[in-house]
Order: structure tokens, then sequence, then C-alpha cells
């Protein structure tokens, strides 16, 4: 289960804010999946789930992470730099990916991406990707922080931009501080205001939307019950719908 790893780059977006590039050997895995990182402490085991930032053609495992001042293992992987090692799990899981999302007519035409904080991080893996780009008419990222430094992978998303300049919108918030064309409102109020769909220029609607959502859990029941209000329902294997949902922690 568990391999070793090495830590090959890493960036730091904030003081806090940081991202891991480790040379592993990893199984394929489908983008929004997640791995474990693990360090032994006082003889025993503390492992945490990251989810994978980089698409599956990368040479190399990219979390997100922020360093919690009580955390049992973020503040050590904070510490890291490049040549350290880490165990990390050598196969990746989880459900948050577009496989799960209906097909055919039940798709609809826009997808959006709703995220806080790191768990942004399974969107920026499935945007590195044809599969968003070939399936949807539109591609909607909504990403909310406390502050403006709290933005990372912002050039990525800017490339995007002038990439897919008909398709990609991009949708920031940031609540603590003013910054230019961002909203400065939590996720779930900017639905209910109706101020996201605004910005976006788009409607949320269970004909044409597939929302996907990760975050705390208190802007995921927030954001869902303002979707529920609007007619779209939870995305299940059993009864297809339009809201798939992971807590990220």
């Amino acid at each position: 289960m568990w391999t070793r790893g090495q830590v090959i780059e890493r960036i730091d977006w904030s003081d806090k804010l940081f991202s891991l590039r480790i040379a592993a050997e990893l199984a394929p895995f489908i983008p929004g999946q997640f791995i474990k990182l693990s360090q032994m402490q006082d003889d025993k085991r503390v492992a945490r789930a990251y989810s994978l930032v980089n698409s599956p053609d990368k040479p190399y495992a990219e979390v997100l992470a922020v360093a919690v001042e009580d955390g049992l293992l973020s503040p050590q992987l904070h510490n890291l730099v490049i040549g350290d090692e880490i165990e990390i799990t050598s196969t990746a899981t989880g459900f948050m990916t577009l496989a799960e999302i209906p097909k055919g007519e039940l798709q609809g035409k826009h997808l959006w991406f709703l995220a806080t904080g790191t768990a942004v991080g399974p969107f920026l893996s499935m945007l590195d990707t044809h599969e968003p780009w070939e399936r949807f008419e539109k591609v909607v990222l909504v990403y909310g922080v406390r502050e403006a430094q709290d933005l990372a992978y912002l050039d990525k998303l800017r490339e995007l931009e002038r990439t897919y300049p008909a398709q990609f919108i991009l949708v920031l918030s940031v609540t603590r501080e003013p910054l230019a064309d961002a909203l400065q409102c939590r996720i779930p109020e900017g639905i209910v205001s109706g101020e996201i769909e605004q910005k976006a220029g788009l409607t949320l609607s269970a004909a044409d939307s597939q929302v996907m959502i990760c975050g705390n859990p208190g802007m995921i029941n927030g954001a869902q019950s303002a979707l529920l209000d609007k007619g779209l329902v939870k995305n299940l294997r059993r009864a297809p719908g339009q809201i798939t949902v992971e807590k990220y922690w």
C-alpha cells in the first residue's frame, strides 16, 4: 500500500499554503481521486488524504495543502524540502470524478465546479484533461477563499481562460478583502443572491447544469441546500441528478 516518494519541487503560495510535487511509483488514477501521505511519529503512522492536483499523464504526484497549526501531519509536510522523502499510497481512490457524472440527455450543457481553499485541487486535475472540454459547452469554476494570497494556481487558471475563451468561466470570491473583478461573498450566499450566476452569465438549472462541490462541510451543506431550492437534485448512481459532492475534511 505504501511506497516511498521524494519531494522534487515545492511551491509556497503563502506562509501556510503550499504545493508539493512528489516523485513516486503510482498506479494510474482518475482525475479527482486522492492519495494519502504519511509519516511515522512515535512508532505510530499518521496519514492524511490529499487530492491529486496533477493530471494522470504527469510523472509525479502533486498535492495542495495548508499547514494547520495543531495538525498532526500538515506542519511536518510544510517543513519538507526538495530531496526529502515521504510515504505515499501507491493507488489513488475516490469517486469525485467525471465518471460519476451522467452522460447523454441527463448530462446537461454546463459543468460547474464549486470549491473553497485547497479543495480546488481535484478540479484542477480534471481541468488539465480533455474530458470536461469535450463533454460540456461551458465549464465554470467558482473558487472561494478568504484572502487573495490563498488563490493557488491562479496563473494556471488565467491560462485556461486564454486557452478556452469561449468555454471556460472563472468566478473568484475573496471574502475578507476586496479584489478586482472578484466577488466578496461565501459561495452558498452567492448562489442564493444570484451573484454567482450573474458573474458567470449562466443560470444554475436542473436542465442545463451539472454541479460538483468540494470543500468544507459548511460550504457544501449551504451550497447544496441553495441548489436544491433551485430544483437540482443530488446525483446518485441509482438515481442520476445534478449535484455531486465531496467533503474535503
